[in-house]
């Protein structure tokens, strides 16, 4: 019945990985089932046969669906469907999408789809990386034109050992976590993070990555001389040619002015104004530009001045190390930084970067910030969270914001990656911490830009953060051999470069990476160079953050949460919280904090006022331990009798003030002294052992007689 399938087996990183093909899906382009431990995913791809007429970029697609069901469970919530992707889904698009688009033919232009299903799992294999790995074999067997082999793994470091595919498990005491793809010859991605790792480290570990995914290339080959489809020829969509000489010939001159331009938007309106020149002598004479009847004159000058940019740009900087505006190749745009922006919020900062500018904000609380996530292997919950936000009008565009992109939270995951390095230890600082992004202008790296917003807003909210935190983007421009690296890249630089290489960390070393290419790959030699002078940027613009601020202020803002704990016996967790949360629930309101109570039986006390959360906790322990001799309460009188009074000084728990102890005087007339609703302030002296409880004013100050 399965005459078809085929199975090829592989040791990768010490589990047997095996690509399936021929059973499943047989009407796609490609379709591999991968497996490794209990965990399988079903990855297709299907290309369309054309591309649309006038079509001018190439539109990939990546889908990554984990069901639940693969597990074992149903989702949470009322919705038992798996709908929207969850950010987890969309940064693995993200990170099979960027090494797999620059290895399509150019020109191909015909819209292409990979699907991966997590159909099986178990917590010893990542899903993630399989998904990778047979979206690269699936593509490789199928008729779709494809630069393969290529591979992925995951790279850790355990006990100082570089380990490859480590389990979750394994990676919580790893001290680098790096996703790599590559081919036989050179590196196509990276993307990760690490505990402050030198920047000779991160190579050897991404070295280390390539040199595994060779063994899975040999696989993928094995598998293409066997059961591979010969690849489908297909229409190169490229600029026409005599358009393009005539373009070159005639507007060479005006396009060389529009790269003298150093402000991005006097920039980008004279090459708009030059475009709608192109576009207008075009309409008047398709056939001088080489074009027929009917063709679009507004996109074929578009897309040939574009070109006419790319290739000027970069010759600029391979043959005279010229780039736009004539900055030097090494030098980072200037840097100005604010903090305390924003009145009313626990911590904010302003950080400008050429024209790129973040404003940051920290939010701190405790556990109802908490954010949760349903995944497969349970429910996640993390204590720090970056949300980064990318609204239209940064880049000067009148259009609405429709909500959170995929750019968006690849953007904020990397900018979180770097910063949760640096962050104190959850026991001694035990804040839910949200940063909010808001990028107001956008020109090169704006992901860089809130790593370093983000770090001086958490220092400007008194976070005591290890140590600040920077990030800078590199670029690259390579021809044949010839290549030049870019630090600080603009956009236009992004756009019209080889390289996105964004490097984030402390004075010490890289919390974390990420490296998107649009060649074919990047040799060691080129990463060495670009770590090195992504180093030396990244010390620059630390040293810029450093004279607004160093260091996190001392003492937190006015109105922002503090917390006080205590530390209660597991068995007491009941008594506190009550019948139905009745004693949590008064503790709450008659105090006005939050009280929450950990996996630990500690108790956080949260609120604004330090000196009624002090009331709170002493109020916890007199509920819970009762009444200990010498401690001092402000007590409330609630009976007057000829022999004294009766002092509440908790919930239920009262005590005698006989008239011995108002004070040292003799008392003639208890009423002279205290009237029922009276505070005043008591030391137990006693509590015997039916409980009864015997108070003292004077052994603190003595009560005085009523005027």
């Amino acid at each position: 019945m399965n005459e078809g399938k085929r199975e090829y087996h592989l040791n990768y990183g010490g589990k047997d990985l095996t690509l399936e093909t021929g059973r499943m899906a047989k009407q796609a382009d490609g379709a591999v089932l991968v497996s490794s431990g209990g965990t399988q995913v079903l990855v297709t791809v299907c290309s369309a046969k054309e591309a649309p007429q006038g079509q001018d970029f190439f539109p990939l697609l990546v889908d990554y669906k984990e069901k639940f069901y693969s597990a074992g469970k149903f989702l949470g919530g009322y919705m038992k469907r798996e709908g929207r992707p969850g950010d987890h889904e969309i940064l693995l698009m993200r990170m099979v999408d960027r090494p797999f688009r620059p290895l399509f033919p150019d020109g191909y232009m015909c819209e292409t789809i990979i699907m991966a299903q997590v159909v099986s799992f178990d917590k010893s294999s990542d899903p993630q990386v399989l998904a990778g790995l047979g979206a690269a074999a699936a593509l490789a067997i199928s008729d779709i034109p494809f630069k393969g082999p290529v591979g992925f793994c995951k790279v850790g470091k355990i006990d100082g050992a570089l380990t490859l595919n480590p389990s979750n498990e394994e990676l919580e005491s790893s001290s680098l976590e790096l996703v790599v793809s590559a081919s036989k010859e050179a590196i196509l991605m990276v993307e990760g993070e690490a505990n402050l790792i030198s920047e000779d480290e991160m190579l050897e570990a991404i070295m280390f990555a390539q040199k595994n995914i060779k063994d899975f290339c040999a696989l993928v080959d094995t598998m293409v001389s066997e059961v591979g489809r010969t690849k489908r020829d297909f229409t190169v969509v490229e600029p026409h040619k005599k358009l393009m000489e005539k373009v070159t010939s005639d507007y060479s001159g005006e396009a060389r002015e529009c790269l003298n331009f150093t402000p991005k938007m006097e920039r980008q309106d004279a090459i708009y104004n030059l475009e709608k020149k192109i576009s207008g002598v075009i309409k008047e004479d398709l056939a001088a530009f080489g074009l027929e009847e009917g063709a679009s004159a507004g996109k074929e000058a578009h897309f040939a001045l574009d070109v006419l940019l790319y290739n000027m740009m970069r010759n600029d900087i391979l043959k005279e190390g010229k780039r736009i505006g004539g900055r030097g190749l090494d030098v980072v745009r200037e840097i100005e930084t604010e903090n305390s922006v924003l009145d009313k919020v626990h911590g904010s900062s302003l950080f400008t970067r050429g024209e790129t500018q973040v404003l940051a904000a920290v939010t701190m609380g405790g556990k109802e910030g908490t954010q949760m996530r349903d995944r497969l292997h349970g429910l996640d919950t993390t204590k720090f969270y970056l949300h980064y936000t990318f609204a239209p009008f940064c880049v000067g565009e009148a259009r609405g914001y429709r909500g959170v992109g995929r750019r968006e939270v690849g953007h904020g995951n990397l900018a979180e990656r770097a910063i949760k390095k640096v962050l104190p230890d959850v026991a001694d600082f035990p804040y839910t911490l949200r940063v909010n992004c808001e990028v107001l202008e956008s020109n090169g790296s704006s992901s860089m830009g809130s790593v370093c917003s983000g770090s001086m807003a958490l220092m400007d909210a008194g976070v005591p953060l290890t140590a600040p935190v920077a990030g800078v983007a590199m670029g690259l421009i390579k021809d044949g051999d010839d290549y030049a690296i870019l630090t600080d890249i603009l956009g236009d630089e992004d756009h019209l470069g080889d390289m996105d290489f964004k490097v984030a960390g402390t004075k010490d070393g890289i919390s974390a990476i990420q490296m998107d290419i649009k060649i074919d790959g990047i040799s060691e030699a080129i990463l060495k160079e670009a770590l090195a002078k992504a180093k030396t940027g990244k010390l620059h613009i630390l040293e810029e953050m450093a004279k607004t601020v160093s260091s996190h202020r001392a003492e937190m803002k006015d109105g922002v949460p503090q917390i006080e704990t205590i530390q209660i016996k597991q068995d007491q967790i009941g008594g506190l919280i009550g019948p139905g949360g009745k004693v949590i629930r008064r503790l709450q309101e008659e105090f006005d904090v939050s009280i929450e109570v950990d996996d630990d039986a500690k108790v956080l006390c949260i609120g604004t006022n330090i000196q009624r959360m002090k009331e709170c906790l002493e109020e916890i322990d007199l509920v819970l331990n009762g009444p200990k001799i010498g401690t001092d309460y402000d007590g409330k009188v609630v009976t007057v009798k000829e022999y004294g009074a009766f002092v509440e000084i908790g919930s239920g728990i009262s005590g005698l003030l006989h008239v011995s102890e108002f004070c040292d005087e003799r008392v003639k007339d208890v009423n002279e002294y205290v009237s029922e609703g009276d505070t005043v302030k008591v030391r137990i002296l006693d509590v015997d052992r039916f409980g009864k409880v015997k108070l003292s004013a004077k052994a603190i100050k003595g009560l005085e007689p009523k005027k």
